[in-house]
């Protein structure tokens, strides 16, 4: 197939090479940086409903809940996410669907044109945008292209000075779990962190947060107090009867005039209760007549999101928990999901997160007779001598170290009897090498 720009799959890698090169040549801009070249593609967001979801934990999910909310009440949506697993069109999605490589091509030839033409402001400073931020435009001017109604837009990192708070219309926000992650950036405290999320909110805009950790529901509050933004916290016990299932999990969640309505997740994963419940009482503040609840009952149950506790083979499962409060939500789900084997992991992670206390949750836990570690591809992997010598300073499971991970996968996969679980965990980027090594052609 062939576009305007040359052969379509070729360019289309060019462009990612492109993007991928970006962090080489170019820091994070200012926030008034990022306004103007958003104002220099045309505004693309001023006519779209934003919805801005920020948090530690569970922001990917929100969004996909939400999405899939929207979509089942016949509304166009669009969902910026990341990181991505596979391929960068991941990250930008209309009605459902990701971008084409051709709509990704043509998004992505604009913003290379518009850096060629820069207004005096930014090119006296010699402007580019960041990789996050490059994204970020194209999946604007892809929304604006696909004409969608709603946008729902993923922080990167933190919320206050992330590049997808240059949108200043917004229809809501969502603040999903706060946890240790990136404090290199957001601050060592959890207050510090919640004020850098909080920073997305807007005056007169609600804001949805799970009320369960005292000191950040104060840091929330007073940021919206301060720019008088409303809130709406979502009380630890209006979710209840929690069922989990082999595949599903039933719960009942407190929705204002209707008491206790219940939902069906398809999900093994408990956390996801609390990132639906905090998708639909956000999508009930939109007071869209649309958004009624059998709308969001379906919405809730037709949802599927890559890479959070999914099921990619039959009793294998990959998660991308990557900090402490990640991993600690997916040995609860572990822990409640039936297993009549052996519970079998594969791990790692990359230097910059707190492993050592996510190892020794996983090693402590008692849940798993058999770890693997590998190294992943990425720059900043963590070297597979270190993982080894992390978990082999504890006991009560073997612990096997891979420096290859299509071999690790497959002993793990081919050596499982029916009755074991095999776990895949530590870092979106190691469920998106599994992702990729599961799409590539078997070799006999």
């Amino acid at each position: 197939m062939r576009c305007r720009y040359g052969r379509q799959t070729d360019i289309y890698m060019e462009a990612e090479s492109y993007i991928n090169s970006i962090p080489k040549f170019t820091g994070k801009s200012s926030m008034r940086e990022t306004v103007r070249f958003l104002e220099h593609l045309g505004n693309p967001a001023q006519k779209r409903k934003i919805i801005h979801v920020a948090g530690t934990n569970g922001k990917g999910s929100v969004c996909a809940y939400l999405c899939s909310i929207l979509q089942e009440a016949g509304i166009c949506a669009g969902m910026f996410t990341s990181p991505h697993l596979v391929t960068m069109r991941e990250r930008f999605a209309a009605g459902g669907k990701m971008a084409t490589e051709e709509e990704f091509l043509e998004v992505y030839h604009i913003v290379r044109e518009k850096l060629a033409s820069l207004p005096p402001e930014l090119a006296q400073v010699s402007y580019h945008p960041s990789f996050f931020e490059f994204l970020f435009f194209m999946a604007m001017l892809f929304f604006e292209k696909k004409n969608v109604e709603y946008v729902v837009l993923e922080t990167g990192l933190g919320g206050r000075l992330d590049a997808t708070n240059a949108v200043q219309r917004k229809q809501l926000c969502v603040i999903t779990s706060i946890g240790y992650d990136h404090m290199e950036y957001l601050g060592d405290t959890l207050p510090a962190i919640a004020y850098e999320k909080a920073g997305i909110m807007r005056a007169g805009v609600p804001v949805v947060y799970p009320d369960r950790c005292s000191e950040v529901t104060k840091q929330i509050e007073a940021c919206a107090a301060e720019v008088g933004a409303k809130t709406f916290p979502l009380q630890k016990q209006a979710i209840k009867e929690i069922k989990i299932r082999n595949k599903t999990i039933d719960f009942s969640l407190h929705i204002n005039y209707y008491d206790y309505i219940g939902f069906t997740a398809v999900t093994p994963a408990v956390y996801q209760t609390e990132n639906a419940a905090l998708a639909v009482k956000g999508a009930l503040l939109l007071e869209d007549e649309r958004i009624t609840l059998p709308v969001m009952q379906a919405g809730v149950r037709k949802m599927v999101w890559e890479g959070r506790m999914e099921e990619v083979l039959p009793s294998v499962y990959v998660d991308g928990a990557h900090n402490i409060d990640g991993i600690q939500a997916f040995l609860e789900t572990v822990k409640s999901h039936p297993c009549q084997g052996k519970r079998k992991l594969l791990y790692s992670c990359v230097r910059d997160k707190r492993y050592q206390a996510a190892i020794e949750a996983i090693a402590l836990s008692g849940l798993f007779e058999e770890i693997g570690v590998v190294t992943l591809t990425d720059e900043r992997a963590l070297p597979l001598t270190v993982l080894e010598d992390s978990y082999r300073q504890y006991t009560g499971f073997s612990c096997k170290a891979y420096k290859d991970l299509d071999k690790a996968f497959r002993e793990l996969v081919q050596g499982k009897d029916d009755e074991d679980m095999v776990y895949i965990v530590g870092s979106l980027y190691l469920v998106g090498e599994i992702k990729a090594l599961l799409r590539r052609p078997r070799r006999d």
